[in-house]
């Protein structure tokens, strides 16, 4: 287990765990917004475009997040057909969640304060970013219990039962 804090979130995360998955990606978030990572070059990119590079490699993307992007988001969402076409892309909208990770094949993990945003994980400067901390691990028991949860999640589990449906946009049962 390691901790990570600010700017070593973005390392640890969008420039090692992300990049190492081949079989299976989950991300989990409250907040999600139009968020860059560095690309070939030094050149900024969307981080959509990671995941649509994932995808065209045949890994599985789950991506859950709370509320609905802004327009940035899904102006750059659009100019991704994989994100839309494949079947092995996947996104849930869930008011409730609040939860921050992100797994990599069932064998590393992200558990943390940071959002899928520019400020939490993405490529900010250090004056401009948010201030947080997370682990990285690679505790198998940890792992598979966090995936447990997120696939019970991710099947609707909790979907029926929630007190929450009158303001879902998108229940899953």
């Amino acid at each position: 287990m390691k901790l990570v804090l600010n700017h070593d979130t973005y390392t640890a995360v969008l420039k090692e765990i992300v990049p190492s998955a081949t079989r299976l990606l989950w991300l989990v978030t409250a907040d999600l917004k139009d968020l860059h990572v560095e690309g070939a070059r030094g050149k900024f990119i969307p981080f959509l475009e990671v995941l649509a590079g994932k995808v065209r490699e045949g890994v599985e993307v789950r991506l859950v997040h709370a509320k609905e992007p802004g327009p940035r988001f899904r102006a750059d969402f659009d100019r991704f057909p994989e994100l839309i076409e494949s079947d092995l892309f996947n996104r849930i909208l869930c008011p409730r969640m609040h939860m921050k990770c992100i797994i990599a094949d069932g064998r590393i993990a992200y558990i943390g304060s940071a959002n899928l945003t520019g400020a939490g994980l993405g490529a900010k400067s250090d004056h401009r970013r948010n201030f947080e901390a997370g682990i990285v691990t690679d505790d198998r028991k940890t792992i598979a219990e966090l995936m447990t949860f997120l696939d019970a999640f991710y099947l609707g589990d909790h979907c029926l039962k929630c007190q929450r449906r009158d303001v879902c946009p998108d229940p899953i049962v």
